[in-house]
């Protein structure tokens, strides 16, 4: 593979976290942060600005970016927001870069934020003028773009026509999201390639999960295809709380490990990764799905047994 940089966006503080039982302190989260930034990590996808009775894992969202705020000129510290409301206890927050969801799925969308697509496409005319008027950087994130639980397989042309209507909006960076890991590498290949040609001026970002174990092939036919920025979660954690048999993100410190044996700089420190993700574990009380945490990197060498 030609020599090529990957950009990753650590999402571990809000999808990692949002499924955890345990509602972290704003010290642990606080531990964690720093030991992703001392790694290399730049871009955080830190918190989220939803109703805490829904999501209590992001109920101290604002308390912590108020911690992280002297960093926002060196790093990319992002909320994620599910409404105008969201925009707004954001601004009140003093962030500046938010991302907005949506489902390519009316099942899914229902169950995320209680409403169809098309109603959450129009809410986000408003929320784009708002964010312009208020100096924010908007983002969208498209959930169940490579397949839903409760319809299935999404159409491809569904996915072409509600990109269409977001690129409209001349929005920075759009996040397509395998929200419970139905994607295959074969559907990321030739759906990536597709858009990437009818959306030349269009940044893309990849979000995939593990579910069913093909969460880094899923990555490195989504590099293959042209894109270059994606979303991690440290340790492999997290998942979505409204969608059926959801489990982890895809891992940091494994998704770093394949694309550095591959000659891809991704400007992170893996023995740093690996450190933080053993913070984590500690945090979480339980051991997380790293592969590097149970194997270690493929370049270890053991010492040979002792023969007598």
């Amino acid at each position: 593979m030609e020599s090529i940089h990957v950009k990753l966006n650590e999402v571990v503080l809000r999808d990692g976290l949002q499924l955890e039982d345990k509602i972290l302190s704003i010290e642990e989260k606080l531990e964690i942060y720093a030991a992703l930034k001392k790694a290399g990590i730049q871009s955080f996808e830190f918190g989220a600005f939803v109703h805490p009775k829904r999501v209590p894992q992001m109920a101290n969202s604002g308390e912590f970016f108020s911690r992280i705020e002297k960093d926002k000129a060196e790093a990319s510290l992002i909320a994620l927001i599910p409404n105008l409301k969201g925009a707004e206890r954001a601004r009140e927050a003093g962030v500046q870069t938010v991302n907005y969801v949506l489902s390519i799925s009316d099942s899914h969308n229902l169950q995320n934020v209680q409403q169809p697509t098309a109603k959450s496409l129009e809410d986000l005319k408003e929320i784009r003028w708002y964010c312009g008027k208020n100096g924010m950087v908007l983002n969208v994130s498209c959930a169940t773009t490579f397949g839903c639980p409760f319809e299935g397989e999404i159409p491809e042309e569904r996915v072409l026509e509600i990109l269409g209507e977001i690129v409209l909006l001349d929005i920075p960076l759009i996040t397509l999201a395998d929200t419970t890991g139905m994607a295959h590498p074969k559907q990321v290949h030739g759906l990536m390639k597709r858009i990437l040609e009818q959306f030349p001026n269009q940044t893309f970002n990849l979000h995939f999960h593990n579910t069913r174990g093909m969460g880094l092939a899923n990555v490195l036919a989504g590099v293959k295809a042209g894109v270059r920025n994606f979303d991690t979660a440290l340790g492999g954690i997290g998942g979505c709380p409204f969608a059926p048999g959801a489990t982890g993100n895809v891992c940091t410190e494994d998704v770093v490990h394949m694309l550095q044996l591959m000659d891809v700089e991704t400007e992170t420190d893996l023995d740093g990764l690996l450190a933080a993700s053993d913070l984590l574990s500690e945090a979480i009380g339980h051991a997380s799905p790293s592969y590097l945490m149970k194997a270690g990197p493929s370049t270890r060498k053991y010492p040979l047994p002792v023969t007598q």
